[in-house]
């Protein structure tokens, strides 16, 4: 290789590592996009209470679209029931209660067996090897938006039930369809990032 091939290959190689820097610098600035915000487009929605159909919704390891919502109200309790849909597989449909008044409170729930030996409104009942204690019942009236194969509006009845540790554990029936079961787990807020994707 004669000098002047040298020269222009060792100035190749300096601009490259030039390069390398300021691109590191660029993505690393102070409001640059984070690796998630890349991925599901830009400014993150941090509050729950504002999830809408069609968000991305990230939980621990798994991440879930939003294909339908349900939002309640009974007396002065207001919360939304959130049909998520899983992305990664890791196990299929779940929810989201996102309850707004007068406690603001998120729990992940997903679908459990039926028992026919178990009565919805009792004072203890057992489900997955659990003992639940009662702790309230009610009706709440409903509207419904996105793919949650409900009517756009009725009414819900309800029993919900508390283990130690806080597990939870839900019956409920939507207008006159029979009782359905899910298991539930609180979550604290810094476990539940937000994806808008209406753009607003």
């Amino acid at each position: 290789m004669d000098g002047t091939s040298a020269y222009l290959a060792v100035g190749c190689l300096v601009g490259v590592v030039v390069a390398g820097y300021a691109l590191r610098r660029w993505r690393n600035r102070p409001g640059a996009p984070t690796g998630r915000q890349q991925r599901y487009g830009g400014e993150q929605r941090r509050d729950p209470r504002r999830i809408e159909v069609g968000d991305l919704v990230e939980i621990g390891d798994g991440t879930y679209s939003v294909r339908g919502s349900v939002r309640l109200v009974e007396g002065e309790w207001r919360w939304a029931e959130h049909l998520l849909d899983d992305l990664d597989e890791h196990g299929g449909r779940r929810r989201l209660s996102v309850a707004e008044s007068p406690a603001f409170e998120l729990v992940m729930w997903e679908s459990a067996p039926r028992d026919a030996t178990v009565t919805p409104g009792a004072p203890v009942v057992e489900s997955g090897g659990r003992r639940y204690s009662w702790h309230e019942s009610g009706q709440a009236r409903y509207t419904a938006s996105g793919a949650t194969e409900l009517p756009p509006s009725g009414t819900m009845r309800y029993h919900d039930y508390r283990a130690p540790g806080g597990a939870r554990l839900t019956f409920e029936a939507y207008g006159e369809a029979g009782w359905e079961t899910a298991r539930g787990e609180r979550l604290d807020s810094d476990e539940v990032t937000v994806h808008p994707q209406s753009g607003s």
